[in-house]
């Protein structure tokens, strides 16, 4: 028997003990209520996939589109969910011949995230789900298929822990590793990212160990230091972090990463040198190769003089990793992908020099779901909102801000 208030209240943005808090005595579960009714609704939610609890309805978006690719690991899936309506923008020549200048035109807010098959030591299928912090990004990085779309809005914790509920109990794959790497920038986002991670993590309901989730930053200093802060922590000591560095100097960088321009390399190397030391939460350092751009020998050894100070600790462990991604081109993209031997080469010729590094293997390119290509092509270029941080005091921090606007 179930009984509930008429008002509904969504576990996805809560964790159990908000969601308890606020729902004690709404729902009576098998003859239980109180604080106990309400914590079985949430465990059954997040464990059962139950979305019908009067009182607790859980909403998804619809998902619009499906696209899959074999890869060595087994076939890697981009989903699509449509939030709704990004808005209405007036009409113009480009949208519609003939279309009348004061007609209003609905587009619609689409969100990206790919689930990639991997396979552990015990050799059973898993994947790790890569997750959209915000339609489009703010950040403008030019070899990335999301920067081209401008920032549209941050997603909600309830959307973004909607990712994770479709992947497991829509689409019904199992979900090893979470990683805040699809479109947007995670730390322009920090409170809902956070509190995503929070529900994430949460015993009651995704139980996803926070050594298994990763967020991956454009390397935002102000983000950054917030998050040291919520890392020391207890419950959040081995989250795990990743950095977008893609260049070995600050000449190529700003070019590459308008972010750069604000804070230079020597500062961000700064804050990852403090970043708090915990077992487990080695820092990886992403390195994007693009042919012709940061791939010569001169990269080489600024590469291996920017990872010096994370070579060793105590226990002789590096404490950085560089994961080596080959480039996967955007739409209309200057640059082709790197060759094979080429990247080889470029890996052998990093541990000549003493780093350690990686090399993250290809999968999803070809339908657009690979490192740096989510993005929804018909809404290139319009910028809606300002960034999270931005609004919470990043005003200050001389970055140019989107303007709001719903047209190219």
């Amino acid at each position: 028997m179930l009984t509930a208030a008429p008002k509904s209240l969504s576990p996805l943005g809560l964790t159990s003990d908000q969601f308890v808090a606020a729902a004690a005595g709404r729902f009576i579960v098998d003859r239980v209520g109180g604080r106990g009714g309400a914590l079985e609704v949430y465990r059954r939610v997040f464990r059962a996939g139950v979305r019908d609890f009067p009182g607790a309805e859980v909403t998804l978006p619809e998902i619009v589109r499906t696209h899959e690719e074999d890869c060595p690991e087994g076939r890697v899936v981009k989903f699509v969910s449509r939030l709704g309506p990004m808005g209405l923008r007036p009409a113009t020549g480009s949208v519609r011949p003939g279309a009348a200048p004061t007609e209003l035109i609905e587009t619609p807010l689409d969100v990206e995230s790919v689930l990639i098959p991997m396979i552990g030591s015990t050799r059973q299928p898993t994947y790790t789900l890569c997750v959209s912090s915000q339609v489009g990004c703010a950040m403008g990085c030019g070899f990335c298929e999301t920067a081209q779309m401008g920032l549209i809005r941050s997603l909600t914790t309830e959307e973004i822990v909607s990712q994770w509920y479709t992947a497991t109990h829509v689409l019904g794959h199992t979900v090893k590793n979470i990683v805040f790497m699809g479109m947007g920038e995670p730390l322009d986002n920090f409170d809902n990212v956070m509190q995503a991670i929070a529900v994430l993590k949460d015993d009651n309901g995704p139980r996803v160990p926070i050594s298994q989730i990763t967020v991956s930053t454009v390397g935002r200093v102000d983000g950054l230091r917030k998050m040291a802060e919520r890392i020391k922590t207890p419950g959040w000591h081995r989250l795990g972090l990743a950095v977008s560095l893609n260049a070995s100097n600050d000449q190529v960088r700003d070019e590459l990463m308008p972010i750069n321009r604000k804070w230079k390399m020597a500062e961000l190397q700064s804050v990852l040198i403090d970043w708090p030391r915990f077992a487990g939460n080695k820092i990886c350092i992403e390195y994007v190769m693009i042919p012709g751009i940061n791939d010569g020998p001169e990269h080489l050894n600024e590469i291996a003089a920017f990872l010096e100070p994370f070579k060793v600790t105590n226990g002789g462990k590096p404490r950085a990793m560089l994961n080596l991604i080959p480039y996967n081109p955007r739409r209309n993209s200057p640059w082709p992908a790197p060759k094979e031997e080429d990247v080889e080469a470029f890996l052998q010729a990093l541990h000549d020099r003493g780093v350690f590094a990686k090399r993250r293997r290809t999968k999803g390119r070809t339908m657009m779901g690979a490192c740096g290509q989510l993005g929804t092509e018909s809404i290139r270029g319009r910028r809606l909102v300002q960034s999270a941080l931005a609004q919470s005091g990043a005003a200050n921090s001389g970055l140019v801000q989107p303007t709001i606007s719903l047209e190219r």
